[in-house]
């Protein structure tokens, strides 16, 4: 799942919040053991299990949900979300990965492009996931590198994450005028074949993808943390997700990452995302190094 920009409250915004986060080493210890009961309390109450996360995203995550909620302590937040399943579906958001773009780094979608699909080309249909799509930018990127590709008819696109809200905007495929413009420099620099204004159509918030791009997407609520592989395939996108995970949640994830790619499937991750540390290393050749694009062996 891609995390959205969140920002946090500027120094001339601070409540007494701010006090009751200086940090002195009682204070910190006091806080630990609340994030700790909150998250646990979060995976009871909702089943959401955020318990691996790295404790520098969730500290920043939990501090974002008191400054929105107005509250002063985190033990106040865990009240809360618990007893109020409306404030749990606004800091959910806080909690989820999802900042996303189309296109987003050139070098992996021309990697993609020169190195992923020609060995798609072999396959009678393609099966890709997208794991952590967020609201749905990337996902739209690589439906349309492969119509580029002449290979959208016969390949099917699973694209899930544990946020079902963010799902539902990730389908309708409506981005502001704002982000096209962005997103079609971003698609020009990845060298795309036309124009991206070719494939959406102007709508009340902005614009919308055209049907043809969404034909082929199944979109599915699915939790890396949690759930189980649901299929084989031949392509896998995770990129920028296992960064916010802490070691042991990053093996588990890469477990499920090998246990669901077919023999020869292709693995894409992305910046400081790696298989190399991982139990599976030997599992997969290289590549692209720089792309983050790997295969599996066997």
């Amino acid at each position: 799942m891609r995390e959205r920009n969140i920002l946090l409250p500027q120094p001339s915004e601070k409540t007494e919040i701010a006090h009751e986060l200086n940090k002195s080493p009682t204070t910190e210890t006091v806080e630990g053991i609340e994030i700790h009961l909150l998250l646990d309390g979060i995976f009871q109450r909702y089943g959401y299990d955020f318990r691996n996360y790295t404790r520098a995203a969730l500290k920043s995550r939990v501090r974002y949900c008191m400054w929105e909620e107005r509250v002063n302590s985190v033990s106040a937040l865990q009240e809360k979300i618990l007893y109020d399943a409306g404030c749990w579906e606004r800091c959910l958001y806080a909690f989820s990965v999802s900042v996303t773009s189309m296109f987003r780094d050139a070098g992996f979608y021309l990697a993609f492009k020169e190195k992923v699909v020609p060995l798609l080309c072999n396959y009678p249909l393609v099966r890709i996931w997208h794991a952590g799509c967020a609201s749905g930018e990337e996902v739209y990127s690589i439906s349309i590198l492969l119509h580029e590709a002449g290979l959208y008819e016969h390949a099917l696109i699973y694209a899930t994450d544990m946020n079902a809200s963010l799902l539902g905007r990730a389908s309708a495929g409506v981005y502001s005028r704002e982000k096209m413009k962005e997103y079609g420099e971003n698609y020009r620099q990845a060298q795309g074949k036309g124009a991206l204004a070719d494939y959406y159509l102007p709508h009340e918030e902005g614009f919308i993808f055209r049907d043809e791009l969404k034909k082929n997407i199944i979109w599915a609520q699915h939790n890396l943390v949690s759930d189980s592989s649901f299929n084989e395939f031949q392509v896998i996108l995770c990129c920028n997700v296992l960064i916010y995970f802490d070691r042991v949640l990053q093996t588990r994830v890469h477990k499920l990452l090998y246990e669901s790619l077919a023999p020869g499937g292709m693995l894409g991750l992305a910046g400081r995302e790696s298989t190399r540390f991982s139990p599976y290393a030997a599992c997969y050749e290289e590549m692209d190094a720089i792309a983050k694009w790997v295969r599996r062996i066997g």
